[in-house]
């Protein structure tokens, strides 16, 4: 009998552990390197606290080996990543509490690195928002998509459900180095195109207002993505089949939100607001947090993308698709039970080591 079935995680990457989570982290740096440009640097303090709080946290409940998550990157990688999805004006006491909360519940209180059901991460930014709720909100109510967000809900529309001229309308103004980039790109580059590149969307890139950290740094975020897909330290049709399905739904159905009509959501907006591409390239390819067989990560992305729009859109939470990760999470152990039964059961295989079902 092959021992390795009961080992874990059961993942099956062609990097190391450790190789994974320093290219993860990495790639959260850059974006936390992005924001902290534009604040005095307070994101990198809410990114220290965080990695205070979840060395702190390993060296007190990893009872086995207190330095081995330290060692292997993966305490460090889940703070940076917390870091992503909070506001970047928060105090950074949250943050070091958050990580405690992530590493002694949602971590070792199951068992340990790759027998957590939850991400961590995205667990602790739930637990932040939810414990300090005021908070968490004071620190992203200024913020142009929480401010759309409350127009939208006041019943301001736009006959275009077009996101961007409400933010408009809401008073958001380009960022200037975005305006002086898209009209050199227009008077150049689409000068010889049937098309211009629209105004808008250059200044997601630069964001300095208040919002989510993964926002803020959204260029940089973009360039650590692309070296997370080169490094293959995940299956590069992972976050293309979450985006596929998110990026349909709000197609269809995005522009009913602001007003507008059916199929005329904004993609653009859509994928490049909310955290997406954090979400996509980073919580949803976590292998410790998601399904092990390709149909299985069909469904899982498919549920996960149908919630992350219709908690951002019809309920109009900016930043839900977080929200919708951890409930995605929720149903991977039933996922996990059909795949059992599909690729265990019928080929008289024992199921993984750490898996919801008693061993024989």
């Amino acid at each position: 009998m092959d021992i390795s079935l009961f080992q874990k995680p059961q993942i099956n990457l062609s990097r190391s552990t450790l190789f994974r989570m320093n290219l993860v982290s990495s790639c959260a740096l850059l974006a936390i390197f992005q924001s902290s440009l534009h604040d005095n640097f307070h994101s990198l303090a809410v990114a220290l606290a965080a990695c205070l709080g979840a060395v702190g946290a390993e060296l007190v409940f990893n009872i086995k080996d207190r330095f081995y998550s330290i060692r292997d990157g993966s305490a460090v990688c889940s703070a940076l990543v917390l870091t992503l999805l909070l506001p970047n004006g928060l105090n950074p006491l949250y943050a070091f509490l958050g990580m405690i909360f992530a590493i002694a519940v949602l971590k070792y209180s199951f068992g340990g690195l790759g027998s957590n059901w939850i991400n961590p991460a995205a667990g602790a930014a739930l637990f932040i928002k939810s414990a300090w709720p005021a908070a968490f909100e004071s620190s992203l109510v200024n913020g142009p998509f929480m401010r759309l967000a409350a127009s939208v809900r006041g019943g301001l529309r736009d006959p275009l459900g077009s996101p961007l001229n409400l933010l408009a309308i809401n008073g958001w103004q380009e960022h200037p180095l975005a305006l002086t980039l898209g009209g050199f790109m227009n008077n150049t580059i689409f000068a010889v195109l049937p098309s211009r590149l629209p105004q808008g969307y250059l200044s997601l890139f630069a964001q300095t207002g208040q919002g989510i950290i993964a926002d803020r740094g959204l260029l940089f975020l973009l360039l650590g993505t692309i070296l997370l897909g080169a490094s293959q330290v995940f299956r590069f049709y992972l976050p293309l089949i979450f985006l596929f399905f998110y990026s349909l739904f709000v197609w269809i159905f995005g522009a009913l939100s602001f007003g507008g009509a059916l199929a005329g959501g904004d993609i653009l907006f859509g994928l490049f607001s909310g955290g997406i591409p954090a979400i996509a390239f980073i919580l949803i390819t976590d292998p410790a947090t998601g399904p092990k067989s390709a149909g299985g990560f069909l469904v899982y992305a498919f549920i996960t993308a149908l919630l992350a729009f219709l908690f951002r859109y019809p309920a109009m939470d900016p930043y839900g698709g977080i929200t919708a990760v951890l409930a995605g999470n929720a149903l991977v152990p039933l996922i996990r039970r059909i795949e059992n039964f599909l690729y265990y059961d019928r080929r008289n295989i024992p199921p993984p080591a750490g898996d919801f079902r008693r061993q024989p």
